[in-house]
């Protein structure tokens, strides 16, 4: 075996999860010298109802027609013009801003594509594509007033940003919980992504710095994350050597330079870069579950295995201690939800893949009594028009849509807001994205006020209004 030297060996850690960690220290110590200003202490600013974030985005805009807000109107007068029916006012102060400007009206109503059942105590009715959501929704918080102001795809950075792509690039409402809480476990990244993000891959922390960056992980104990493994084979005894080695090189540097920050960061950071080498593929390792819960979250069934494995790694996450889980279901390109043809085919192909698991993570959660400190979000970029597109399509619809939110002090059984008859506009109780990433700093014991860098002041629409109506 050839031994590493320790330039060489620092110099590939920087590339990994220990340059994570150094950046943010050298980063904080930067403002903190600049100004009065200090870091937050990652202390929540007032009680918390949550602990963890599970953060489930299904790219490509999910209908909320056919998932969570039935609308009969669409149906009864399906095949006639919007102007034809007593609801033509609704296409009155239609407004959109993107980059491509798509997301046009779709004037031609078209039928509702599934049925709807009541279910639980609460008797929300929801579709019959997701009949494992359903099974659970006496503990969700369902809002059908969402609306955004991107019809085009960048709307899947504005719903984790809160801004357009033509203001510029800004942090991911992830990236601010990372930011500004402190690590529930030093063995693990507090802020991991699964899943292809579009337009957030790789820089989801932005002026933040890069320690706030979500860290990739695959479901694959063998190899779950970048740089979490040596470039050559190595034994766990020999690596612990190398580290043990860099440690005591460190402690010396840091003898003769008392006050060398970097130094310290440095330590520190290689510490905990070994640390995750240890933890993380133990926890995407499930040979430990019991082949109950295995088939609860579907890991036998083809049509859904990929995303079971990933809600059954963020409830094994969530079990040790990580702030934020963010999955993203059929990224690359406009998203695998994108149904402007064929909306029947393909709502039903992907809602097997992600009901089952979802139903289960929910389940599993609460028979655990993880989900009371938990918070599960539901999301996607924006809706689909009541009218046809194409092929038995919908197209990009901003103007209304749904998301839903369970546990971490959130009610169950609840509808909030709506949208009109045709669910065209969000009428009731409307709510901007921002909303939602309020309603998630609310809970987790954050005010977004006090996060802000010096330099860096923040629109209102940045810091949203907490959805009160759904807080238990």
């Amino acid at each position: 075996m050839h031994s590493l030297s320790r330039r060489h060996f620092l110099a590939s850690m920087s590339q990994g999860l220990s340059g994570i960690a150094l950046g943010s220290l050298l980063h904080r110590d930067a403002l903190a010298s600049a100004s009065a200003w200090a870091p937050p202490t990652g202390i929540p600013h007032f009680p918390a109802k949550a602990k963890s974030v599970i953060w489930l985005f299904m790219n490509g805009g999910v209908s909320h027609l056919e998932s969570f807000d039935p609308k009969p109107m669409v149906t009864k007068y399906a095949g006639k013009n919007i102007s034809e029916t007593p609801f033509a006012d609704v296409q009155k102060n239609v407004t959109k801003r993107s980059s491509v400007m798509a997301g046009f009206q779709r004037n031609l109503l078209y039928p509702l594509q599934v049925g709807f059942q009541k279910y639980g105590r609460s008797g929300i009715e929801v579709s019959d594509w997701f009949p494992h959501i359903g099974a659970n929704i006496d503990k969700i918080s369902v809002v059908r007033s969402m609306f955004t102001t991107d019809s085009n795809h960048e709307a899947q950075a504005m719903f984790h940003t809160g801004r357009n792509l033509l203001d510029g690039e800004f942090p991911s409402v992830g990236a601010w919980v990372h930011y500004g809480l402190g690590s529930l476990n030093e063995n693990l990244p507090q802020y991991i992504s699964i899943g292809k993000r579009e337009y957030l891959d790789k820089k989801d922390s932005l002026y933040l710095g890069p320690a706030h960056n979500s860290v990739p992980l695959r479901i694959d104990p063998n190899n779950p994350i970048d740089f979490g493994r040596p470039e050559r084979p190595v034994s766990a005894e020999t690596q612990k050597l190398h580290f043990d080695l860099v440690r005591s090189l460190n402690q010396h540097a840091e003898a003769a330079y008392p006050r060398d920050p970097a130094t310290a960061a440095r330590v520190a950071s290689y510490e905990l870069a070994y640390r995750m080498q240890m933890s993380v593929p133990e926890i995407v390792n499930f040979s430990k579950e019991s082949e109950h819960t295995k088939q609860l979250y579907g890991l036998h069934l083809p049509h859904c295995r990929d995303f079971g494995m990933q809600l059954l790694a963020a409830r094994r996450f969530v079990e040790k201690g990580v702030r934020f889980i963010q999955i993203q279901h059929g990224g690359g390109g406009g998203g695998a939800w994108d149904a402007h043809s064929n909306l029947k085919s393909n709502h039903e192909s992907n809602a097997r893949a992600v009901d089952q698991p979802i139903g289960a993570l929910l389940t599993d959660l609460d028979q655990r009594g993880l989900l009371e400190d938990t918070l599960v979000v539901f999301a996607t970029e924006f809706g689909r028009t009541p009218g046809s597109e194409g092929k038995a399509g919908r197209d990009h619809h901003p103007f209304g849509f749904s998301i839903w939110m369970a546990g971490g002090g959130v009610k169950g059984g609840y509808v909030h807001g709506a949208t009109d008859e045709l669910g065209f506009h969000a009428v009731e109780n409307r709510h901007f994205v921002t909303d939602v990433h309020a309603t998630l700093l609310t809970l987790l014991g954050l005010d977004s006020r006090k996060l802000e860098l010096p330099d860096r002041k923040r629109l209102a629409v940045d810091h949203g209004t907490p959805i009160r109506d759904i807080i238990a």
